[in-house]
This record gives structure tokens, sequence and C-alpha cells, in this order.
């Protein structure tokens, strides 16, 4: 009897244990690096609300074919010391299966060796194409933003129908701008655009006047900002303050209505292009991103009482992206980069296609030009 009464008990014990087990699998743990503080925090703040409200929908509907998403948020505060040793936290400390991040051009770059080196893929929110190319050097990086490249080419074709020839850029000493700047100065002579003023800018400058002075006595037909800074805020209101009135055409890292809010009047007509998600309610409702795009732009707006933005939409973009090739193929962190690779998605940035190719997976196509009208951002009709 007490052999049987022992049998019992141990068979009890690994049914309740299978069923344990089975009732609490093991968390996926992913990463996050966004700059939450400091002077990018208009993009990285964005980004930690949207993924933490994103697993908040997954977890409280069972989490990923049952299992828990765990998300391990540090804050680069937009710096390369500081992204690098938050990758090498969240690697060799957290244990994470992937990362999203980092949210700027040159923290991402940073990065890039880490998780290269430690073979755990990564998806920055940033969009110099240098993040994912060559792309035979990046096998483990793959981006949500789109490529500079393609947001240059929206601006250069709106010049040609408007007899724009001859122009001034202003670029931020970012990696972000710096990067827009060699692409600015690579692909305008395909568009017969020639650049006769170039000026620069530090992130910290709080006055563009003397670049904006050195750009007008050239004659300029228009000006190209390309930044992510707050300081793109203050090169309209220079213009402004200078009756500089020849077009400002900004950059996709304008995508933020705050920058549009800080620069007030002096922003009324700049033109940018940027993610559908910024005019969301001028799509038709067969378009293949009204769906998600009305969806997120609800769920943020209605959480965290803000307008949604370009930056959030990157996140939204790749936390989806990882954790539907999660559903698939679990946190193995080489099967997740083979996963990712074939992904296709239609998202708030635009229609995925990553290949072996292509780890940045947008066109620009993908890109919408918007304007500033009454302190609202809308599609350019012209």
């Amino acid at each position: 009897m007490k052999r049987i009464l022992i049998l019992v008990c141990l068979c009890a014990a690994m049914v309740f244990s299978a069923s344990t087990i089975y009732a609490n699998p093991e968390a996926y743990h992913v990463g996050c690096a966004f700059a939450v503080t400091g002077k990018a925090s208009w993009l990285g703040e964005p980004e930690r609300n949207t993924v933490e409200m994103i697993a908040k929908q997954i977890n409280d509907n069972g989490g990923i074919n049952g299992h828990p998403l765990v998300l391990h948020i540090e804050d680069t505060q937009g710096d390369n010391t500081r992204a690098v040793n938050a990758v090498k936290k969240l690697i060799k400390k957290d244990k994470v299966c992937a990362i999203i991040g980092t949210s700027r051009s040159g923290t991402s770059m940073a990065a890039i060796p880490v998780a290269t080196q430690s073979e755990i893929p990564m998806i920055s929110c940033a969009s110099a194409a240098v993040i994912t190319t060559p792309v035979e050097q990046r096998k483990w990086i793959f981006k949500v933003g789109p490529d500079d490249s393609d947001a240059a080419r929206n601006i250069f074709e709106h010049m040609n129908a408007h007899d724009i020839n001859k122009i001034g850029i202003l670029t931020g000493t970012t990696g972000f701008g710096a990067a827009g700047r060699e692409q600015l100065k690579e692909i305008a002579g395909e568009y017969g655009i020639e650049i006769i003023a170039d000026e620069t800018y530090n992130p910290t400058d709080t006055d563009m006047t003397a670049q904006l002075i050195s750009i007008r006595k050239t004659g300029a037909q228009a000006v190209i900002n390309w930044s992510i800074v707050p300081a793109q805020s203050i090169v309209s209101q220079n213009m402004q303050q200078l009756k500089l009135t020849i077009p400002l055409y900004q950059s996709h890292g304008f995508a933020n209505i705050k920058y549009a809010e800080a620069a007030g009047d002096s922003a009324e007509g700049c033109i940018f292009p940027a993610g559908r998600i910024m005019a969301v309610d001028t799509l038709s409702d067969d378009h293949p991103q009204k769906a998600p795009l009305t969806e997120y732009k609800k769920a943020y707006e209605s959480t965290y009482n803000e307008h949604v933005s370009t930056f959030g939409g990157h996140a939204y973009d790749a936390l989806w992206i990882l954790v539907n090739a999660l559903k698939k193929v679990g946190d193995d962190p080489a099967k997740l980069r083979d996963e990712l690779e074939n992904t296709t998605f239609v998202g708030v940035g635009g229609i995925f296609e990553y290949s072996e190719k292509d780890h940045c997976g947008l066109d620009k196509d993908d890109f919408a030009l918007l304007t500033v009208k009454d302190g609202k951002f809308v599609v350019l009709k012209d």
C-alpha cells in the first residue's frame, strides 16, 4: 500500500509539474534602446510609449503563443556611448533574443558592431541608409525607418516640378544629419539640381542666422534643412526673422507635430516627406495601410492623450514585425534573423518587404509629401 501511495504521489507531482510548465511557458525577452530623455526624446519617448502599449495588449491577450513578452527598456539619451553600453547590457545581462532600436542613426551605427558580434538581431528605428547597407555587412541588422535617399528623391522630384534647380542645404552634424547631407550631395545631380550653399550646425546650436545669411547671398531658390533635433524648428524661425521667403524643405525627421508647434507660424508652408500616419484621415478606405494606421493612431492617442508621430510608428512596426517572427520560430536569435529576412508586413511606415538583399524593405513610394497648414500636417496638394 505504501508503494502504491508513493507511486500515486509521484504521478500527481509529475502531472502538476507538467501542467505548471505548460501554463507558465518561459517568457520571451526583448531589448529596447530608445532616446527616452535628452535632445532626441521627441523620437524616443513615443517609441517607448508605443512598445509598452503593445506589450500590454499582447500579454493581456495571453502572450505570444502563451509566452509572456518581457521588454527590457534602456534610455540611450541619444548618446553613442550610452547606446553601446545599453545594447551590451541587454545582450549580456538581460539575455534578450532581439533588440529594437536605437532611435537615432548615429547611435544605431555605434551599436551595430555589438549586435553583430553577439549575433543578436537588431531592428533600428532610425533612417540612414548606411544602417543596413552594404547588406552583406549587416546580416543581423534591420530597420523600419525609410531610407534617407528615398526622402531626398521625393524632395528633388517636387523641386523639379517647380523649376527649382539651385539650392542651399543646411544639415545637423548628428549621424542622421551627416548621412542626409551625403545623400543630398550624391543624388542632386541626378535631378539637375545644383547645391550652391552647404551649411551645417551642431545639435546644441540655438541660432542658424549666420548660415541662412550665407545661403541667401548665393541666390539659392530653396533651402533643405536636414535634422532630427529641436534646432530644425529654429531654422524656420530664423528664416522668418530674416524675411527669407524662399521655400523651406525639411527632412522626414520633421514628422512630429511638436516640431511644428515649437516653430509656430514660421513652419507654415514648409514641405517634408513623411509616412502616411501623419495624414491617415486622407487615405481611402481601401488603402492597404488604412487599417493599421487607424488602429495605431486611435490606440496611441487614447492611451497617452497626445498626437501620434512617425517615430512611435517606427517602434510599432519594429515590435510587431518581431512579434510575428516570434510566433513562427520562437526566440532563437538565429532563427529570428532568418525569419525577419523573409518578412512582409503592412505597417505604419509602409509595406515592408525584407529580403536577403534588402533589410529596409521600404521604397520611395512609402513616403507622402506633407506641409504645415494652420499648425497641422496635411498632404501637399501641388
